[in-house]
């Protein structure tokens, strides 16, 4: 069984850093891509950011220059380096696994990310 488990969400102040980790068990993360996505209170669920290998990579324009990707194969996690936060980036912040950057199959449970101004 796969399981997806996101860590590192907390409350920070406006300009400041998260690093969140998304650690795997069931499913080995080099073969498949994996994503992480927000979902803000009254809002859609969005795309954030995906990786399928180190060199194949999106990053959602909101977040471009300021958020970056990144996995670690032998602990078989993913992270999202969260720099520069605004108020806007505030919301659960889910990963998701999958066959592809564009189709994902397993979740995590995520974690809340608070900027306050």
């Amino acid at each position: 069984q796969v399981q997806l488990v996101e860590t590192g969400g907390g409350l920070v102040q406006t300009g400041g850093s998260l690093r969140l980790s998304c650690a795997a068990s069931g499913r080995t993360l080099s073969d498949y891509a994996m994503g992480w996505f927000r979902q803000a209170p009254g809002k859609e669920r969005e795309f954030v950011a995906a990786m399928k290998w180190s060199s194949h990579t999106s990053v959602a324009d909101s977040v471009k220059g300021r958020f970056t990707i990144s996995r670690d194969y032998p602990k078989n996690t993913v992270y999202l380096q969260m720099n520069s936060l605004k108020p806007e980036d505030t919301a659960v912040y889910y990963c998701g696994s999958g066959p592809s950057m564009e189709r994902y199959d397993y979740w995590g449970q995520g974690t809340q990310v608070t900027v306050s101004s």
